[in-house]
């Protein structure tokens, strides 16, 4: 399958892989966020479009677009420049680019996982990316006037994940009693009995050694009894490059 970002003459979107590292978990002591398989995961499930330019935003607290004020970093390019143009406290981007993917997927538009900015907050679409042949907008919306918010050039400004049009839909959901599936309560108190004498061995005698300071069944795919859980359990993922000719447009 193939994800296609169509240019016209002079747009320039600035695509990459998402990459899996955020500089909170690199900051956490040892680095433990990263044991967090889901959160690493989450971090890499797509692509990124990296801001063309560096620019300061202020909303003043009002509705109005003009309630917004844009300041941009010197000789950045008119076209470059993100705008306030829905008022609603939002920040707009233009996306340089028509994607297209395969029939019967859209894609998941929105800011990275597991980055937060401080008084904004990245807004989330679903966009059918198979047929459509419009532009579409990033957006993001304040969370607190009067307060301003800085973008370097490069920091990712949106998210992009393909995902099946129906895929949702075909889903029933319910709630049922834990013995409904065969072996799931034996497992999890099995792990929840191993959890607990790990964590007191941790506390008797701390290891000095980070990787021994977590039990890593989930990062391992591991069933309580350590035999492996799924043939394709994975614990790093790496979209594609997006590539013009021959040439990848890979930021990193």
């Amino acid at each position: 399958m193939e994800l296609v970002a169509y240019v016209f003459p002079g747009w320039e979107p600035l695509l990459r892989p998402a990459s899996s590292r955020r500089d909170w978990m690199d900051g956490s002591p040892e680095q433990f966020a990263y044991r967090c398989l889901p959160l690493k995961m989450a971090n890499a499930h797509g692509w990124e479009m990296l801001s063309p330019c560096g620019f300061t935003a202020t909303w003043n607290g009002g509705m109005r677009p003009q309630d917004v004020v844009i300041t941009c970093d010197p000789g950045t390019p008119v076209d470059a420049m993100p705008v306030a143009l829905f008022g609603q406290a939002t920040l707009t981007f233009h996306i340089p680019a028509i994607l297209r993917t395969p029939p019967g997927w859209n894609l998941w538009l929105s800011g990275s996982p597991n980055a937060a900015k401080d008084g904004i907050s990245a807004l989330g679409g679903v966009i059918e990316t198979d047929w459509s042949p419009y532009s579409f907008t990033m957006n993001w919306r304040f969370t607190r006037a009067h307060h301003t918010v800085r973008f370097a050039a490069d920091e990712p400004i949106a998210f992009m994940m393909p995902v099946p049009r129906d895929s949702i839909e075909q889903f029933t959901a319910r709630i049922a009693p834990i013995d409904d599936e065969p072996g799931l309560r034996d497992a999890f108190l099995q792990w929840s009995a191993s959890r607990d004498a790990f964590q007191q061995r941790m506390a008797d005698a701390p290891p000095t050694a980070p990787a021994d300071k977590w039990q890593k069944l989930y990062y391992r795919g591991l069933n309580p009894d350590g035999t492996p859980a799924s043939a394709d359990h994975r614990t790093k993922v790496r979209a594609c490059p997006f590539r013009a000719g021959d040439s990848p447009l890979d930021p990193e």
